[in-house]
């Protein structure tokens, strides 16, 4: 299997305990609240409130933008989350799809949150998954991406709960921001909330 396919079904067979572990976790996460918030202000003042939530899991951050004023979808790699995700929060929208290919038009979204979505990619597939958010971007349309972020050169690889993962220096990922073709504005590093010991990053970058 690629790493998409292992990844795939790594999540597939988590769902209820992701679920119930994730739903409510943003009420204990100040920093990550209140990026999105930001992210979901800025998208709002674009006029353009269309926005996906990439790897969207069970859902929960997809309602979050949609009580913050977004027409807000969520897409995800595994069937079961959008399954679980329809169910929770049958309102709103949530497709199944990988993010190297993403089920929308070019240049039509105001916004793309990528919440610890690409964090299980490799890093040399991490560009194409960055161009492809570009694509879908409106001009001065906003991404907001959150990782896990390393003090060392170069990315390192770990074993995530769920399934293999990289953290990445934070200057690193906004040169391969800055290189898709987005301006980084905005940064936040925290001090880790597992016992991983990486930091927690938020990078906030618009289109050109």
């Amino acid at each position: 299997m690629g790493h998409q396919d292992e990844t795939r079904a790594a999540y597939d067979g988590v769902v209820e305990l992701y679920a119930s572990m994730f739903a409510g976790k943003l009420e204990t996460q100040p920093f990550s609240r209140n990026m999105i918030g930001t992210f979901a202000e800025l998208v709002r003042g674009t006029g353009n409130l269309r926005a996906a939530d990439v790897g969207c899991g069970p859902g929960h951050l997809t309602a979050m933008l949609h009580g913050l004023g977004l027409d807000a979808f969520g897409l995800d790699l595994s069937p079961a989350m959008v399954d679980h995700a329809r169910r929770a929060h049958p309102a709103l929208r949530f497709d199944e799809a990988r993010m190297e290919a993403l089920p929308v038009e070019d240049g039509t979204l105001g916004g793309v949150l990528a919440h610890y979505s690409m964090i299980h990619t490799p890093p040399a597939e991490l560009p194409a998954l960055l161009a492809e958010q570009v694509r879908v971007l409106a001009p001065g349309g906003l991404l907001l991406v959150s990782f896990f972020a390393t003090d060392g050169p170069e990315p390192v690889r770990f074993d995530h709960k769920v399934a293999p993962a990289y953290s990445w220096p934070a200057e690193q990922f906004a040169e391969l921001l800055t290189g898709a073709g987005l301006v980084p504005f905005a940064r936040l590093l925290h001090d880790p909330a597992s016992e991983r010991g990486f930091l927690d990053a938020h990078l906030l970058a618009r289109l050109r």
